[in-house]
């Protein structure tokens, strides 16, 4: 687990500095020579680009006050870095472009120092506008309906009202406010089970329990029950902690089992894959987990990261919700998980199994949303008898 995560954090790491070197340096060629803002810039820029890092060790150490401020100046840095980052791309390659095909005006060329200095101010007030909007953005999720219908023999229920949150991220970024607005959200909604499709928790076990976020956990009230996955943040933090916190607080796990709700339906949660990597511990393969399910029941599936989608519809799962993917977060990554899943958000439905795909209620790193919007997912799951659904035609 160590190892997987120092590789992790290393890329993470040499990335990170790259990009902020680049940045910086562009910052600081638009100062005039010799002037005491360079200095005074090269203080500032690299406090702030070590504020994340900073935050986060700190607060497993010491977590106060001064820790959260270090982690929220971070995490809104890492969104501005790549907005900075973009913007100044795009201006380098214009003043590339410009010196074989001329076409900026004289204005420009002939005012070429004072034109750096107007740029500059526009990008970092346009960087300004998108963080403060894509902020708002994060903090309003909407309710995303969905009525989906399966065709069984057995079960109680003929409908069953299900509401889904992945990847939540209490922490120091999702507190105990912010939770709680999420928590009367999901509890209006009156659902028949609340589920979490993993990453409840962000990294860090230290701040949720000094937050007390698992007096919120408790509040939450589904007539049969709050049930969840592990995904990779529970890994990276300490997955055994962090599920031993969750099950303390009315949740329950289910890492690679299944359980019959009101004998009406089959819940089944898979171990998210960070479990090899991390733990050096295989998850049972879905074959294996669904031979004991009676497949005349509905069968829900929840498994973190949306991947090996064949093998639920090829083994006769009715319903399969995951997340990871946020949507990329901020625009214009999604393009990227879409590259990388096939379904990174939203729904499909391959052979008889329906798949959602969530790009989740909290955040990851900066507390920012751009180009889509966090949300809840409330799916109405009606039960139908194949006579039923014949005679419906």
């Amino acid at each position: 687990m160590r190892s997987m995560f120092f590789i992790f954090a290393s890329v993470f790491v040499s990335v990170y500095g790259l990009i902020n070197f680049y940045v910086f340096i562009r910052g600081f060629q638009v100062l005039a020579q010799g002037s005491t803002l360079r200095v005074v810039y090269t203080i500032v820029f690299w406090i702030v680009a070590l504020c994340f890092f900073a935050g986060r060790t700190l607060e497993n150490v010491w977590p106060s006050g001064f820790s959260q401020v270090l982690v929220w100046v971070g995490s809104f840095w890492i969104a501005a870095m790549v907005y900075f980052f973009f913007a100044v791309l795009l201006l380098d390659l214009l003043r590339l472009i410009n010196r074989f095909i001329s076409f900026f005006p004289e204005v420009i060329t002939r005012n070429y120092p004072q034109a750096k200095t107007v740029a500059a101010l526009v990008v970092i007030g346009l960087v300004a506008v998108i963080l403060l909007g894509g902020y708002i953005n994060s903090l309003i999720p909407r309710i995303r309906i969905l009525d989906l219908v399966v065709q069984k023999s057995r079960g109680e229920m003929k409908t069953i009202n299900i509401v889904a949150a992945s990847d939540i991220h209490l922490g120091t970024i999702v507190g105990r406010k912010r939770f709680d607005r999420i928590v009367d959200k999901i509890n209006e909604l009156h659902p028949d089970v609340v589920l979490f499709p993993g990453d409840i928790v962000d990294e860090d076990l230290a701040p949720v329990v000094r937050q007390n976020l698992g007096e919120a956990l408790k509040s939450i009230k589904p007539r049969f029950g709050v049930f969840a996955v592990t995904g990779n943040h529970e890994y990276i933090g300490g997955v055994e902690e962090a599920c031993a916190y969750l099950a303390e607080h009315n949740v329950d796990m289910l890492r690679d089992r299944a359980v019959k709700v009101n004998d009406s339906f089959f819940l089944l949660g898979r171990e998210d894959t960070s479990s090899e990597r991390f733990a050096n511990r295989e998850r049972k393969p879905l074959a294996e987990l669904m031979a004991g399910i009676d497949k005349d029941y509905p069968v829900i599936l929840m498994d973190h990261q949306p991947v090996q989608l064949g093998e639920s519809a090829r083994d006769g799962v009715d319903l399969q919700l995951s997340g990871h993917t946020h949507n990329g977060q901020l625009w214009p990554f999604n393009y990227v998980v879409k590259a990388l899943f096939e379904v990174a958000c939203g729904y499909k439905k391959i052979d008889n199994t329906h798949v959602y795909v969530s790009s989740g209620v909290g955040t990851w790193g900066p507390p920012v949303r751009i180009g889509h919007r966090p949300e809840i997912v409330n799916i109405r799951l009606r039960v139908e008898s194949t006579a039923d659904s014949l005679s419906r035609r």
